[in-house]
């Protein structure tokens, strides 16, 4: 009989213990579980589902992660190091938890929800050597993410430690920021990219009014959206930048963790017909202010107020830019303003991803659409967000006739404006849906030719040519997507697609590590556990595959080949090939 194949592959693992529990549950057994039991919901386990982590397995004083990159366990530490020490401020030195971390990057092994390994082992023992509050990485680990995080490392040379052979080669991380200076500047730039990158944060809402929030939402989305015209620059996506929303901002962390060149951060004070616009330019290499304004106008006025930001930024990064191309206008008139407040109102709710919300964005978008029949984005949007619902499984019974009432939509939007790359974005989903790749495309691409920063379209452009089989082509798509929106949580999706290409052609292992990533970022994503369930089966997992499987039935219960091949888009040879995975795994 045939052994079973182990599965190996490399993670960041971090590993963290409790400094002196034992004492401490002696000390006061009832209120330090309290304690713990307050910092696990309060900061450990919402800054591990930010930093895209999974728990492993956890210990009465002890917890074992697995992080999707290194510089995510790296930033998750800290985040957890530094957050621990303010809570510990006025707390008795002796009733204080402490942790202390150790990180590596190496090979594992995993089975069912375990892994063990050198990779492993080498975490527990940097752990075990690090201070109270402190933290300790390999030298693998520092030597992929010192060029990449502003965090100083001191070298503490090779240790030998316990059942390591080897000496290991250990670094501190030191929790204070170090000063980027400009000659490292262009660390700040997207990887790839020659074109000034530029994130914008979301305006903060003055108005003391949180019915506003739409508002100042929707004057940062309408900065992103000139910016995004221009061809020469690489502009981070809304579903990116948003995810800053409402927190305490690090311009350079931003611009670190986006992979941008520059900033641009503002606030909104809206009374009655009056509003008043404030924003500023930041370098974030070096953190100098490169240019401040502020408008103050009627609400009439938003739009020109809008354009004449959009022009002040391009010509504060680069004077040029502007004697070669001018900046188009957004083409709307005053009498759009009601309709636009919706528009902005609904996508602010429908990106929350939650099927109450997603279903009020709806509601709204249905009542912008009967009371402005002329205005595109509603159209288009609408049509857009009833595509995602669908996929999502928030209205799947209606899947069919929502796909129809979008293709009428999406045709309305681009009749009423050709250059909305929204509506060639919906008419593509929808040609995708119905297995017509060559026309999806085209309508992806057109949406792309309108705005070449859509991070939206290259993924969807991606997730139909793989669905079909174009792998190859596929795989630049989805990680233009991904590179270009970071954040954004339509990047589960994107991730099905790229296990997706890579499962097609025969690579399971990497079709496995994508399934992965996409069950991470958004676990009710069904999608992501269908393609991880195929995968683990042709990667010669059952186990694993069978495991997937439950869950994916947990989610779905209606789930089988013959629903499959019913609304999964896959076109014939890759649904065959496809479904050959999912019999593997157990499905009927």
């Amino acid at each position: 009989m045939a052994e079973a194949r182990v599965e190996r592959r490399l993670a960041a693992i971090m590993a963290g213990d409790i400094v002196g529990y034992s004492r401490l549950m002696g000390i006061d057994e009832e209120g330090t579980l309290r304690q713990l039991k307050a910092h696990r919901k309060e900061l450990i386990d919402p800054k591990i589902t930010e930093h895209r982590g999974r728990i492993v397995k956890t210990t009465g004083d002890g917890m074992l992660v697995e992080f999707v990159s290194v510089v995510d366990a790296v930033r998750y530490a800290v985040d957890v190091q530094r957050g621990m020490a303010e809570r510990n401020a006025n707390v008795a030195s002796n009733r204080r938890i402490e942790f202390r971390i150790g990180i590596n990057v190496g090979d594992i092994i995993s089975d069912e929800n375990d892994i063990y390994g050198d990779g492993v082992n080498v975490a527990a023992r940097l752990e075990a050597l690090a201070e109270p509050g402190g933290i300790l990485v390999s030298r693998n680990v520092h030597d992929q993410v010192c060029d990449k995080l502003s965090f100083g490392f001191e070298d503490l040379g090779e240790q030998t430690v316990k059942n390591i052979t080897r000496p290991i080669g250990v670094h501190r991380v030191s929790l204070a920021e170090t000063q980027t200076s400009a000659a490292a500047a262009s660390k700040f730039e997207t990887a790839g990219s020659n074109r000034p990158s530029i994130a914008v944060l979301p305006f903060a809402n003055m108005s003391g009014d949180q019915e506003q929030e739409y508002f100042a939402d929707g004057i940062s989305e309408d900065l992103i959206t000139g910016l995004s015209k221009l061809r020469w620059f690489f502009v981070i996506a809304r579903n990116s930048s948003f995810t800053y929303k409402g927190a305490a901002v690090d311009v350079k962390r931003v611009a670190r963790e986006l992979g941008v060149r520059y900033v641009l951060e503002g606030s909104v004070r809206k009374g009655g017909n009056r509003v008043r616009i404030t924003a500023q330019l930041i370098d974030a290499a070096t953190n100098n202010h490169i240019w401040a304004d502020r408008y103050d106008g009627d609400l009439t006025d938003i739009f020109e107020l809008q354009d004449e930001i959009t022009k002040k930024v391009v010509a504060a990064i680069e004077p040029k830019l502007l004697e070669a191309e001018g900046i188009r206008s957004q083409n709307r008139s005053p009498e759009d303003i009601g309709a636009w407040d919706m528009v902005m109102q609904a996508n602010s709710l429908f990106w929350r991803l939650t099927k109450d919300e997603g279903e009020a964005a709806i509601a709204m978008l249905r009542r912008a659409v009967e009371r402005y029949p002329n205005y595109a984005p509603a159209h288009s949007m609408l049509a857009f967000m009833l595509l995602v619902s669908g996929y999502a499984a928030w209205t799947l019974s209606e899947l069919e006739p929502q796909v129809r009432q979008a293709e009428t939509l999406a045709t309305r939007a681009a009749t009423l404006d050709d250059s909305d790359p929204w509506a060639h974005l919906a008419l593509g989903y929808v040609a995708f849906t119905r297995r017509q790749t060559v026309e999806a495309v085209q309508q992806f691409q057109r949406s792309i030719d309108l705005n070449p920063n859509f991070a939206a379209a290259h993924g969807y452009f991606g997730w139909a040519l793989s669905l079909d089989g174009q792998s190859d082509r596929a795989i630049p798509h989805l990680e233009q997507a991904i590179r270009m929106s970071p954040h954004d949580p339509q990047n589960a999706i994107f991730f099905v697609g790229l296990a997706a290409a890579h499962y097609l052609i025969g690579r399971y292992s990497e079709a496995v590590n994508f399934g992965r990533n996409a069950v991470q970022h958004r676990s009710t994503f069904t999608g992501g556990h269908r393609i991880l369930c195929a995968s683990l089966a042709q990667a010669g997992q059952p186990a694993e595959a069978r495991l997937a499987l439950q869950r994916l039935k947990e989610l779905q219960p209606e789930i089988s080949t013959a629903w499959i091949e019913k609304y999964v888009p896959y076109t014939q040879g890759p649904m065959a090939k496809f479904l050959e995975g999912m019999r593997k795994a157990g499905l009927e």
